[in-house]
């Protein structure tokens, strides 16, 4: 994949589906409790939806009770890029996959030791490589 293509928006709307395009390049969100991934705990690599980067491992997965895929870090900070997010009158802070501009969720403090963090990820950004 050639990074030009990253830009393209014809090659999103061929790639993903409306709901993933309306998560991944509209920086939308799914509803609670309703992505595929929310109650998913089998081991494997979560890659992004857009670029297959590999972006979190299932062993920091956890169960956050807000029904969205919860990690407490990614697989490599360097995966990932963390962007200020004032929309809809909130202070966040947006995660988005660094080599394709996927946009994942957004990362909280209120996470699990050992981090501290909650990366609340949608699972139309996300696919599971299982083991």
């Amino acid at each position: 994949m050639s990074e030009s293509q990253f830009n393209d928006d014809a090659y999103w709307l061929e790639k993903l589906t409306p709901e993933q395009y309306r998560i991944c390049r509209q920086k939308g969100t799914e509803r609670a409790f309703t992505g595929e991934y929310w109650n998913e705990f089998s081991d494997g690599t979560y890659l992004c939806r857009g670029c297959a980067e590999p972006l979190f491992m299932s062993d920091t997965k956890f169960d956050a009770g807000c029904g969205w895929p919860s990690f407490y870090q990614p697989a490599s900070k360097s995966v990932i890029k963390e962007v200020y997010d004032s929309s809809h009158g909130m202070h966040r802070t947006e995660v988005v996959c660094r080599k394709c501009g996927c946009h994942l969720g957004h990362v909280f403090t209120d996470g699990p030791a050992p981090t501290g963090l909650r990366y609340c990820i949608n699972s139309a950004s996300i696919q599971l490589k299982k083991e």
